[in-house]
């Protein structure tokens, strides 16, 4: 496999996993705007109540548990709106992505620049391995899109002399 292939499947990969994120995250914000969430907290309880009596300490029940009692605890408005907005701008620019759309290669790169920065300084604050890896992710996103869109650029150029050669004969 050549670097340029590589190039392209490891962008459609992490763009990819970009858009399964950022569709989880619009479902979460539609969720929470319906779902009270005391009864989001309860429902979590039910469905990791297994889990928790094998090992009290697994991560990702002990994470969404602390997660949904801090949303129970702040206004579940914002939340929703935050995760639905974050989400569908995800997915409607990992499909621009996957359609070649030359516009969406700048705003992805400047999107999740932003991301990084802002999970950067959250991370100071907290410290959260998680964030880190997030944030590193992104910037890995946003090293793709630079790549990609350069690839991209240089194709639809050479395109357009093709095209002015053609016309020219």
């Amino acid at each position: 496999m050549n670097s340029l292939r590589f190039l392209k499947a490891s962008f459609r990969t992490g763009i990819t996993i970009k858009g399964i994120d950022g569709l989880l995250e619009a479902v979460g914000g539609v969720l929470l705007w319906f779902i009270k969430p005391e009864a989001l907290g309860t429902t979590l309880e039910t469905i990791f109540e297994h889990e928790l009596l094998r090992d009290p300490h697994d991560f990702l029940a002990r994470h969404l548990l602390h997660t949904s009692e801090k949303i129970a605890q702040s206004d579940p408005t914002f939340a929703s709106i935050f995760l639905l907005s974050h989400g569908l701008v995800k997915v409607v620019l990992t499909v621009a992505l996957w359609m070649n759309r030359m516009w969406a290669y700048p705003a992805a790169i400047a999107l999740f620049s932003a991301f990084t920065v802002l999970e950067a300084l959250r991370f100071a604050h907290t410290h959260s391995a998680l964030l880190l890896v997030i944030a590193l992710f992104d910037a890995l996103i946003v090293w793709l899109a630079w790549e990609e869109y350069g690839v991209e650029r240089k194709k639809r150029a050479g395109q357009g002399r093709e095209t002015e050669q053609k016309q020219g004969n």
